[in-house]
């Protein structure tokens, strides 16, 4: 169907094949009735394939018995058909039966609406799946509508169900912890590690055990990223998926029939208390589960961030990629005055910012800096700006050829605000009619009109009225399991309801004013999620203070965000030395150059380390946007001495390492394999003074010598 113009609904084939020249797919209609894929396949140039499964033949086709239904889903009395944690199995997904499908082409994306019906509820499900044409990615969602005559109460659907992959002897699983100032710490481990080898022979019966991950509450990546992957030991093949879920999300791996199954959800009850009543002819669709294929894990996630690109809202941001400074990290700290900040907007502006944003703080007009359960209102404190308010400080950003930014943190109420008693209270989170606090604040409902209208005057006010065209929205509180609204059954369904309420409002705001940036962020990287980024322009990817300990977040981040989109600090201090301050700003390179510091309070020599960063910053950054990462050391531990992170440009352009070393020996051998066995020139870009350290290409790999710690080097391979 590749290419095809929209195929007839009516279309009841019990076997068909969708995709392209990058993703195959093939779909079979099993001995229970139940439609299935069979085969998911990435073929490369040599005609061989990376397929769902150890498959039957060549054309890695799985058995139909061994694959599973294209749905999972529990509702109020159609529950499992067997008791465990995987999700598989259950009544109504060997109920649904296919009636019909339709493929076709929007713009670079194939598309292909699979619709199954169940006779007895009258339930039919959508299954959705669409795949960038030339990327082994697919994202699959489920759109429900009861077709019945009574209501019916859903309690999970899986976003995408895949089974047939090899055997749990024979894979890895790969999960990436995010907790606060310590994001995106990947590490591995044998699925057999979780999923024992029971006999299975002898029972006559699959492990019900699953290796099952679950994030929660309204910080949808703390804990965890919304993430996995598989890799095949020996043959190197690769599943890695995202769930694009702004607030719930669970996935789990299991046994079945010899191989491994994959379920991708979004919230579901028994985790997050969601559940929602379709009445006759309502509709609800889950959020998008995305799976990429890579002959290794580094191949999948350049697909998968390929991918990315390709989902989210267009914006000049992701291509200039302006350098912005920001006056919290290290630095005001919340505690912005006009005296305070007028040698910062000088400083930046000579070390070359392009952006200049005011952080935390600038609303708070309390003797004693307790604006935390104050705010609301997003009004400048005269206080803190006496002689021509912030308008005069705005408007010095913009004389010094920067544009202004302001922090936000638009979805709370403080309880002492008197915005609490001037909005309804249905515009607040709320349970048993109770509206809920948390830390100090009350966390609005952007469902209801008056929480939305409350922020467009605020936004309108400070882009509009004030010309800021840069907002760094933060969201400091975690709310769990979420709100029950007049329309809510359930908590878990409030709170997804209101994240993507908050995501169209972004959008909406972003349609008034299209160059605004928005900058995503939730504690640092407690919001990282796909949903947010399809969104925002950038991400704060930590809160870690720590220079010594920032590089694993930055070496990993590209795991979770685009290059482009991921904002890294990078907060120089008169008080570092050299290498310091060189380690620093060096770990920013290969992402959005977050700059912050005391540049005001430092010599000439030290502001021209800093220049010397934003100019070879400046120089690297047009590759950026279409660049792919790879880890020549592999993903990067918490403790490691040496780490290295890669992005390769498209086709034959440069490829870009940035390596720390904290400890450890003084020298070390990187293998860069897409370039191994070519003649290749290693020029390293920043330190442009690197105190002794070096970089020489041996054929294969680059060899690294940094004589002192900490020290980094930026190294651009060209062939």
């Amino acid at each position: 169907m590749t290419g095809m113009a929209d195929a007839a609904l009516n279309d009841t084939s019990g076997t068909f094949s969708w995709g392209h020249a990058a993703l195959e797919t093939e779909f079979v209609t099993a001995s229970d009735g139940t439609l299935r894929l069979v085969r998911l396949t990435r073929p490369d140039g040599s005609g061989d394939g990376v397929d769902a499964g150890d498959g039957v033949g060549p054309d890695g086709r799985v058995d139909p018995e061994s694959a599973l239904p294209l749905v999972e889903l529990t509702a109020f009395g159609h529950g499992s058909g067997w008791s465990g944690p995987r999700f598989t199995g259950t009544a109504l997904g060997n109920r649904l039966r296919h009636r019909g499908h339709r493929a076709g082409r929007a713009a670079d994306r194939e598309w292909l609406t699979v619709e199954l019906h169940d006779e007895d509820t009258g339930l039919t499900a959508f299954v959705e799946l669409t795949s960038p044409v030339g990327l082994s990615v697919l994202r699959s969602r489920v759109r429900l509508r009861n077709e019945g005559i009574e209501p019916l109460v859903v309690q999970s659907v899986s976003s995408l169900l895949l089974g047939g992959l090899p055997s749990p002897d024979a894979l890895d699983v790969h999960r990436a912890r995010n907790d606060w100032l310590a994001e995106c710490r990947w590490y591995t481990e044998p699925l057999r590690a979780t999923v024992a080898d029971i006999h299975v022979g002898a029972h006559q019966h699959d492990s019900r055990a699953a290796l099952a991950l679950a994030g929660r509450g309204s910080w949808p990546t703390d804990g965890h990223l919304p993430m996995g992957a598989l890799t095949e030991r020996d043959g190197g093949r690769t599943w890695l998926w995202q769930i694009e879920s702004p607030a719930g999300w669970r996935w789990d791996l299991g046994e079945h029939a010899g191989g491994t199954h994959l379920a991708l959800n979004g919230p579901t009850d028994a985790e997050h208390q969601w559940r929602v009543r379709l009445a006759p002819g309502e509709e609800v669709t889950t959020v998008a589960g995305v799976l990429a294929l890579g002959s290794g894990f580094d191949d999948a996630m350049g697909a998968l961030t390929t991918y990315r690109r390709t989902a989210r809202r267009p914006h000049p941001d992701h291509t200039a990629l302006p350098v912005v400074f920001n006056d919290y990290m290290n630095t005001l700290m919340g505690d912005p005055t006009t005296a305070k900040l007028l040698p910062l907007i000088d400083a930046a502006a000579e070390a070359g910012a392009e952006y200049f944003c005011i952080d935390s703080g600038w609303y708070d007009d309390s003797a004693d800096g307790g604006w935390w359960n104050s705010v609301g209102a997003w009004q400048p404190s005269s206080r803190r700006f006496p002689d021509g308010g912030l308008r005069a400080v705005l408007d010095r950003i913009k004389e010094r050829g920067m544009v202004p930014g302001l922090w936000l943190e638009p979805e709370v109420i403080g309880v002492h605000s008197p915005l609490v008693a001037e909005l309804p209270p249905d515009a607040f989170f709320q349970r048993d009619g109770v509206r809920l606090a948390e830390q100090g604040r009350h966390q609005l409902d952007l469902r209801h009109p008056a929480a939305r209208a409350h922020l467009d005057k605020t936004v309108d006010r400070i882009v509009g009225d004030w010309g800021v065209g840069y907002l760094k929205l933060d969201y400091n509180i975690v709310v769990d399991p979420g709100t029950c609204g007049p329309e809510d059954i359930a908590p878990g369904a409030g709170l997804l309801g209101h994240a993507q309420a908050y995501l169209d409002w972004l959008s909406e705001v972003l349609d008034r004013y299209p160059g605004l940036v928005i900058e995503n962020c939730a504690s640092g990287g407690m919001r990282m999620d796909g949903a947010s980024l399809a969104v925002s322009q950038l991400q704060s990817t930590s809160d870690q203070q720590d220079p010594l300990l920032y590089p694993p977040v930055s070496a990993a981040a590209p795991t979770a965000v685009p290059p482009e989109q991921g904002a890294v600090w990078a907060y120089p201090q008169p008080e570092f030395d050299d290498d310091l301050i060189a380690f620093t700003l060096g770990g920013a390179l290969l992402g959005r150059v977050h700059l912050s510091g005391h540049l005001d309070r430092m010599s000439e020599h030290q502001l021209d380390l800093v220049k010397d960063a934003l100019t070879v910053y400046k120089s690297i950054r047009p590759d950026l946007p279409d660049a792919v990462p790879f880890w020549p050391l592999g993903l990067p531990g918490w403790t490691d001495e040496w780490l290295a992170l890669g992005m390769r440009a498209p086709g034959d352009g440069a490829s870009y390492v940035l390596v720390w070393r904290r400890g450890g020996t003084d020298e070390l051998r990187l293998p860069v394999r897409h370039v191994a066995g070519r003649q290749v020139h290693a020029e390293v870009l920043y330190p442009s003074a690197p105190a002794g350290g070096s970089a020489l290409w041996d054929g294969d790999g680059l060899r690294v010598s940094l004589p002192r710690t900490p020290a980094v080097l930026l190294v651009r391979l060209t062939s």
